[in-house]
């Protein structure tokens, strides 16, 4: 029942993200060969209108949530419009399908039909589309950001501590964090905006309060935002300037 209701507001994404059809335009739907994979694979890019090869751009990478796609998370409402005003590229890997959760569920099968490393493949997915990114622009180091949504929280999570040296910041967003283990003492050194809704009933908040009580144990450089009434979809749409903003102020030292 739960899935159900995930699916049918996932269909609701494009609706809620229609402010920026302008912006869109600046959305480039891109592919490369995944080799290990044995199959094309598909990753969006938002180039702000203000990119200029000689300067140094800051980046988000960008994690979809189960059932989603790069196509869907691109377009969440808000998004745009702060990359845009703040001149950061976008990127938005498939992460190998829409089931297999980064690896954070580990490196085996996901389901029925998947290969047996569609996890590993998962993880492999957006560290190829990392590389491939910073290859075709001028992308600044000390400012690569890691975000995510549901499942791509929980995958923000996994691919902050397993690549910590690779990240600036780090910016879950109502993360399916049940069930999984998380050893954030490999990311206390990275700053993490967590938003989360008060009424999810997918992601509950339990979990990311719970989080975020070990991130104050350890001393963390965080910001929980929790939206009172807040639920699952719409708080990834309602809360990207104070994700910029927390982010941007935050390059690697």
């Amino acid at each position: 029942m739960r899935m159900r209701i995930y699916v049918l507001l996932l269909a609701m994404i494009p609706m809620i993200g229609e402010a920026a059809p302008k912006l869109w335009r600046q959305i480039e739907t891109r592919h490369y060969q995944f080799e290990e994979a044995k199959k094309k694979m598909v990753y969006t890019v938002f180039v702000p209108s203000g990119y200029d090869r000689s300067k140094a751009a800051p980046l988000l990478v960008l994690l979809h949530g189960l059932f989603s796609d790069p196509h869907q998370v691109i377009r969440y409402g808000g998004l745009l419009e702060e990359a845009e005003k703040h001149g950061v590229v976008v990127a938005c890997p498939m992460g190998y399908d829409r089931v297999s959760w980064y690896g954070s569920r580990g490196s085996g099968k996901m389901g029925i039909g998947g290969p047996r490393n569609q996890g590993a493949l998962s993880e492999k997915d957006v560290l190829n589309v990392l590389t491939i990114v910073r290859k075709d622009f001028n992308v600044d180091p000390k400012r690569i950001y890691l975000g995510g949504h549901s499942m791509g929280g929980a995958g923000t999570f996994h691919l902050g501590a397993k690549h910590p040296e690779l990240w600036a910041g780090l910016a879950p967003i109502a993360p399916a964090m049940f069930g999984l283990k998380r050893d954030l003492n490999k990311i206390k050194d990275l700053p993490v905006i967590l938003v989360q809704g008060e009424k999810d009933m997918l992601c509950m908040a339990i979990f990311a309060r719970g989080c975020v009580g070990r991130m104050k144990a350890l001393k963390m450089d965080y910001l929980y935002i929790e939206e009172k009434g807040g639920g699952h979809i719409d708080v990834a749409m309602r809360h990207w300037p104070e994700i910029f903003d927390f982010l941007l102020k935050r390059p690697r030292p």
